[in-house]
């Protein structure tokens, strides 16, 4: 660990009580990357593979969170390093590289955010009933737009300071209610199981697909690595504090973490309670709320119905809220990038405004068309994050190698390994889930 890496306060109790006054200065952006990951990848995903599957893809969760860690984590290195976010990172490799993240994030932008926040109004329908409106396509669909109408307000009101205060308190209460949960069903050590059960083949057309879209949000969509380097500048100014490298790899790792034992906890969840039931989750955005609250209704008792919905919703309006603040502020800081005068420069937040009604029009409008198949939109939009991952990772790692990066600053070989292996690791499954499904076309 090179000095700059060290964390103030090595050598003194003064310093180091500095360094830890500064260690908390600096976190907040792996938290908000915690709750941005934290939803449908997880309370949706993770917990369809568990009941799906028991615990046989648990192999699958723990391989793409360690394939994907480096190019999620290049981020936030980055902008510290540099001050600097991955944007103005793409645009020094070369004018292609931020041209062809720009159309890769058009491919998917819409779907990721109608896909998050469906789930926050499914489940408020269920908590607060159904409202009927002309012209919507469900009360999920009112509802999530309530919410995203809500969220809009949010962040032109307080912008990144409350999304990070929020986003704090949301996780603690998810994480406990959920390990309590997983807890409680281990203890019990009792659930129905069908004597002629059949486990669902592994490695079918629907398997194959269903596996695609969990790794593809699993823990999250790399491109999330650049919202934490524009959510680490957002810190930075908050605090006036810029924090070392150590700082921000205690603070990233943190939330990494966190992701990751969720995953796991919410696998456990659908395996230890509707594996070898017979009993699978409904296409439907309602109906399928109602069976994840029954997930924990199972283990924890009926009591806890209404706590678990309070923190299922707050989760996932934590994670739409990261999505609704996250498009906006990297379009607009690509537009200031390409056609203003770089970041900083003072249209850029009437920008963020006209970006965030684009997201807002077109989330709407998907939700409108997928209102009645909510694990098909999810399952589309985990799909196209997932075949768009290998070029999001490799502009990661050719921005933090590149000769702008400061040497001291660069990856460890080893990390630098590990990001060609997950380079490979997802340019080799995308491409074989592509002729796999090429194969099936022709050959039915």
């Amino acid at each position: 660990m090179s000095a700059a890496e060290k964390p103030a306060g090595t050598f003194s109790s003064v310093r180091k009580f500095l360094g830890w006054r500064s260690l908390l200065l600096a976190a907040g952006p792996g938290v908000v990357f915690a709750g941005a990951s934290i939803g449908v990848s997880h309370l949706v995903q993770s917990t369809r593979a568990g009941a799906l599957f028991g615990f046989g893809l648990l192999w699958a969760v723990l391989v793409a969170n360690l394939f994907k860690y480096p190019a999620l984590e290049f981020g936030p290195r980055y902008a510290t390093a540099t001050g600097e976010s991955l944007i103005e990172g793409y645009r020094r490799v070369g004018l292609w590289a931020l041209i062809l993240f720009l159309i890769l994030t058009f491919m998917t932008m819409f779907t990721l955010q109608a896909g998050v926040t469906l789930v926050t109004g499914s489940l408020a329908t269920i908590a607060f009933g159904e409202i009927e409106l002309p012209f919507f396509a469900g009360p999920a669909v009112v509802w999530s737009t309530m919410f995203m109408i809500i969220m809009a307000g949010l962040l032109l009101a307080g912008r990144y300071p409350l999304l990070d205060l929020l986003v704090k308190v949301i996780v603690a209460v998810l994480t406990v209610s959920t390990v309590a949960a997983v807890i409680l069903m281990l203890v019990a050590g009792e659930r129905t199981v069908m004597e002629d059960f059949t486990p669902a083949p592994m490695w079918d057309l629907a398997a194959v697909a269903f596996l695609v879209a969990l790794v593809g949000w699993m823990p999250t969509t790399v491109d999330l690595s650049v919202w934490n380097s524009l959510w680490r500048q957002e810190r930075t100014k908050q605090t006036g504090h810029r924090p070392n490298m150590w700082e921000n790899q205690v603070d990233f790792n943190t939330g990494y973490l966190v992701t990751v034992f969720l995953a796991i906890v919410f696998l456990a969840l659908g395996a230890l309670v509707m594996y070898g039931t017979g009993e699978e989750f409904a296409e439907g955005s309602v109906p399928f709320a109602q069976q994840f609250l029954g997930l924990y209704a199972a283990s924890l008792g009926e009591w806890s119905r209404p706590l678990v919905l309070a923190a299922a919703i707050t989760a996932m309006f934590s994670t739409s809220l990261a999505c609704l603040d996250a498009f906006p502020r990297l379009l607009s800081r690509s537009t200031a990038v390409l056609f203003l005068n770089g970041a900083g420069d003072p249209r850029e937040r009437t920008w963020y405004r006209l970006w965030l009604a684009v997201i807002f029009i077109g989330a709407v409008t998907v939700m409108q068309f997928f209102a009645h198949t909510l694990t098909g939109l999810i399952d589309l939009a985990a799909t196209l994050s997932f075949l768009a991952a290998p070029v999001f990772a490799l502009l990661n790692h050719l921005v933090v190698t590149g000769r702008h990066m400061p040497e001291e600053a660069r990856p460890k070989p080893w990390l630098r390994v590990l990001s060609i292996f997950g380079i490979i690791y997802l340019a080799v499954f995308a491409a074989g889930y592509i002729v796999f499904r090429l194969w099936l076309h022709y050959a039915g």
